[in-house]
C-alpha cells in the first residue's frame, strides 16, 4: 500500500512581496499592506524590512507607524492576492498534478509518487524554495501523511526564531530595561501567552517521517489544527496548549465541551478521518492576441486587426468543441492605457459572421489615443457546441433556410439589438402554470431561454390584454357589477358584464397583492367603449371592494 504524502505551502508575505513584484521601489524598504475592519486599518501582510522593524501582522495602522516612521503601506486588494494564489497554483503543477488552493495564502499538494522525480521530499522542497525565491517570495513548508499536518508543520515546527511572541518569551527584541521582567514570566507551555506566528528570517521546512504523524504534531501549539482564536483561548485556560495535550484528553469530553468540530480537526490531521484535496479546476483560456508594429489609430485599421484575430479565435473554438457566449475586445495604447468592448450573442457560436457584425457596432467606443499597438480578443464566456448529426443534401438545405428565416435569424436580430440597449432588456414569455391573472406568464430573457416550442395554452375564460397592479374603484359595495362607477378620475357607466370567475389566493405563498382574500373577476364593457378586467374582493387582511387589473382592449 502507497501511503499518502501531502506537500502543505505558506506564503506569509504574499500580500506584501505581490506588490514588491510590480513595484521594485518597495524592495528593501519597510512596507505593509493594510486590511480596513471597519473601525481601524491593521496590517495584513508585512516585508522582511518591516519584520525586523518589529511590525508584525494584525498589528494596528497607528502603532506600526509609531514603531516604524518610515513604513510604506498600500491597502490590500483581495481579489488581486486571489488571482495571485491562483498563478501560483498553475505554477506548483510542476510538483505535482494534484494542487489545491487553502486561502488565504497556502498551497496544498499530494506529492504521493513524485517526490522521487525530485531527490527525495526534501528535494521537492529545496526545488520549490529556490523557485520562490527567483520569483522574490517567501515560502514554508512541510510534508506529512495528511493534509492538516503538513498545514501545521509549515506554520509552526522548525520555525526556531521564526516564532514572534507578544508575550516576553522573545526578549532579545525588548529593550534591556525590560529584560528582567521579561525573564520572569512563564513560557507558553506553562501558562504563557501562546506564541504568535510571524516571520523574520529564512523559509525553513519540516518533513514528518511517515507513519509518526502523531509524534510530529505532539509538540506543535493546538493553533495547527486550524481552529478558531476563541477556542484557542479557552484550551489556553485549560492548559491544553500543545496538541499532544490535547490528545491525551478524553474525547467525550472534548466533543461535550468544545463541539465535534475540535475533535474532527484533530482526527483529520492524525489521519482518523480522510482528509481529501480537491484541486481547482483548470480553466481553459480561449484568447488570441496581436502585437502590431506601429501604433495604429484609424478604425478601419482596428477593424482589419479584429477580423484577423476573430477568424483564429473561432477557429481555436472549434477545434476544441466550443462556442463562445460573451467575447471581450481589448485594445492596449501606446501610453500604457487600455480600450475594451464587449459583445454577447443570443445563441453562442462560433461563426465569424455573426460575431464580426456585433464587434463592429461599438468600435467606435475605442479611444486610440496616441496610438494601439496590440489587440487582444477573448472568448469571455463559453459553452459546449451541441454535436450536429450528419445530414444529406436536403436536410443540409432545409437547415441553411431556417438559420436564414428561422430561429437563427431571430437570436442574430437580438444580438445586434442587445449590443446597443443590453442583452437582459430583451425579454420573451413563457406560460406558466397558474390560475392568477398575473402570474399566467413568466417573464424571461430573450438571450438565454429558446423560444416556448408548444401551442400557448388557453385559459378556461380569456384573459386580458393589458395587466397592471390592482387599482382602486369607486363603487357601491356590492358583490355584483355597479350600473355606475368611477376609475382614474374617469365616471364609467355599465353597458354588459359577463362573468364572475372566482380566484382564490394561493394559500402556500404569502403574497401580498393577494391579502384580499378571495375575488370574483368579470369582464365588463362601458358605454364609453372601455371594456375592463374588474374584481370585487370579498375582503381578507384586507377590506373588502372593486379592483380594476386589465383592460383587454
Amino acid at each position: 500500500m502507497v501511503n499518502r504524502r501531502v506537500l502543505s505551502l505558506w506564503f506569509p508575505r504574499l500580500g506584501a512581496e505581490r506588490l514588491i513584484r510590480s513595484e521594485p521601489d518597495l524592495w528593501g524598504r519597510p512596507f505593509a499592506v493594510l486590511r480596513d475592519t471597519g473601525q481601524m486599518q491593521v496590517v495584513a501582510s508585512v516585508s522582511q524590512a518591516a519584520s525586523r522593524e518589529g511590525v508584525h501582522v494584525d498589528q494596528p495602522h497607528r502603532d506600526a507607524q509609531a514603531m516604524c516612521p518610515g513604513l510604506l503601506t498600500r491597502l490590500q486588494n483581495r481579489q488581486a492576492e486571489a488571482a495571485f494564489l491562483g498563478t501560483l497554483r498553475r505554477w506548483a503543477v510542476q510538483f505535482s498534478p494534484w494542487v489545491a488552493e487553502e486561502a488565504p495564502a497556502s498551497l496544498m499538494l499530494d506529492i504521493t509518487g513524485c517526490a522521487h522525480l525530485f531527490g527525495g521530499e526534501q528535494g521537492v522542497i529545496e526545488t520549490v524554495q529556490e523557485g520562490c525565491e527567483r520569483l522574490g517570495l517567501t515560502v514554508l513548508a512541510g510534508v506529512a501523511d495528511t493534509a492538516g499536518a503538513a498545514w501545521a508543520l509549515a506554520r509552526f515546527s522548525g520555525r526556531g526564531d521564526m516564532l514572534m511572541h507578544r508575550s516576553g518569551d522573545a526578549i532579545d527584541q525588548e529593550a534591556p530595561a525590560t529584560r528582567v521582567r521579561a525573564a520572569r514570566r512563564r513560557h507558553w507551555t506553562k501558562g504563557g501567552a501562546a506564541p504568535q506566528i510571524g516571520v523574520t528570517g529564512q523559509p525553513a521546512s519540516t518533513i514528518a517521517p511517515v507513519g509518526q504523524t502523531r509524534t510530529a504534531l505532539a509538540d506543535i501549539p493546538v493553533a495547527g489544527l486550524r481552529i478558531d482564536a476563541e477556542t484557542q483561548a479557552h484550551l489556553a485556560r485549560l492548559g491544553l496548549r500543545k496538541i499532544a495535550d490535547l490528545a491525551n484528553q478524553p474525547r467525550a469530553t472534548v466533543a461535550r465541551r468544545f463541539g465535534k468540530g475540535l475533535i474532527l480537526r484533530l482526527d483529520q490531521a492524525l489521519g482518523s478521518v480522510p482528509e481529501p484535496i480537491a484541486p481547482a479546476r483548470e480553466v481553459q483560456n480561449f484568447a488570441v492576441r496581436m502585437t502590431l508594429p506601429e501604433p495604429i489609430g484609424l478604425r478601419d485599421d482596428i477593424e482589419a486587426g479584429m477580423v484577423r484575430l476573430l477568424d483564429r479565435l473561432c477557429v481555436m473554438l472549434e477545434e476544441r468543441g466550443k462556442v463562445a457566449r460573451q467575447v471581450r475586445l481589448q485594445a492596449f495604447r501606446v501610453d500604457q492605457g487600455s480600450e475594451w468592448i464587449e459583445v454577447g450573442l443570443a445563441r453562442a457560436s462560433s461563426v465569424v459572421d455573426r460575431i464580426r457584425p456585433l464587434l463592429s457596432m461599438k468600435l467606435d467606443e475605442i479611444d486610440a489615443g496616441f496610438g494601439i499597438d496590440m489587440l487582444r480578443l477573448e472568448a469571455v464566456q463559453v459553452e459546449a457546441a451541441l454535436q450536429r448529426p450528419m445530414a444529406g443534401r436536403f436536410d443540409a438545405e432545409q437547415s441553411v433556410a431556417k438559420r436564414l428565416n428561422g430561429s437563427e435569424a431571430l437570436d442574430d436580430l437580438i444580438g445586434r439589438v442587445g449590443a446597443r440597449v443590453g442583452l437582459e432588456r430583451i425579454t420573451r414569455l413563457h406560460p406558466a402554470d397558474s390560475h392568477l391573472p398575473e402570474k399566467t406568464a413568466k417573464v424571461m430573457a430573450a438571450a438565454w431561454a429558446a423560444p416556448y416550442g408548444q401551442d400557448w395554452p388557453a385559459p378556461a375564460t380569456p384573459r386580458p390584454t393589458l395587466i397592471w397592479r390592482p387599482e382602486p374603484v369607486t363603487a357601491p359595495d356590492s358583490a355584483y357589477p355597479p350600473g355606475q362607477f368611477r376609475w382614474r378620475g374617469r365616471d364609467l357607466h355599465l353597458a354588459m358584464a359577463t362573468g364572475p370567475e372566482r380566484i382564490t389566493p394561493e394559500w402556500w405563498l404569502d403574497d401580498p397583492e393577494w391579502r384580499s382574500g378571495v375575488r370574483d373577476y368579470w369582464r365588463v364593457t362601458c358605454r364609453e367603449g372601455d371594456c375592463l378586467h374588474m374584481y370585487y374582493a370579498h375582503g381578507g387582511a384586507m377590506s373588502a371592494g372593486w379592483f380594476c387589473q386589465g383592460s383587454f382592449a
